[in-house]
Order: C-alpha cells, then sequence, then structure tokens
C-alpha cells in the first residue's frame, strides 16, 4: 500500500508539538473551468518543535496520534525567511 506524503506550508505552531500544515490543491472548476484553489488544512505531529510559521515541510500519514492528529512531519523542505 502506498504511504500518503504531502507537502504544505506551516500555519501555526503554537501547540506543544503539533503544527498545523495548510495544504493547496488546484483544481479545474467542473463546469466552468476556471483553476480554483482548495485548501486542506492537517495537524501534524512534529516530535522536536522544529518547524515555524511560514516552513515548507512534508507530512506522512500514520497512525492515529490523538483526536485529529494523523500527521507527522517528515522533513523540512524550506525555511521561512526570517526578517
Amino acid at each position: 500500500m502506498a504511504v500518503k506524503e504531502r507537502v504544505g506550508t506551516v500555519v501555526s505552531n503554537k501547540m506543544d508539538k503539533t503544527v498545523v500544515v495548510a495544504i493547496e490543491n488546484r483544481v479545474p472548476h467542473p463546469k466552468y473551468g476556471k483553476t480554483i484553489v482548495q485548501t486542506k488544512r492537517y495537524k501534524a505531529h512534529d516530535e522536536e518543535n522544529a518547524c515555524n510559521e511560514g516552513d515548507r515541510i512534508r507530512i506522512r500519514e500514520t497512525r492515529p496520534l490523538s483526536k485529529t492528529k494523523r500527521w507527522v512531519v517528515v522533513e523540512t523542505i524550506e525555511r521561512a525567511s526570517q526578517l
């Protein structure tokens, strides 16, 4: 069975060992054909609290870790620029 992986942007890291990741999916509208952006938010386990808001990360599906947490952070692809 294939392992589900997604790449997205961290939108919140205020919880302990948990980040909220927004995944954008661009799909054509079924009737009109215009490309629309659908955003879905996942809670992912971040063991080292290493992720910050704006980071691009890869997450992988795993067993249920809590009521809403079903994903785990695999790697940080790109760090957010710190101004």
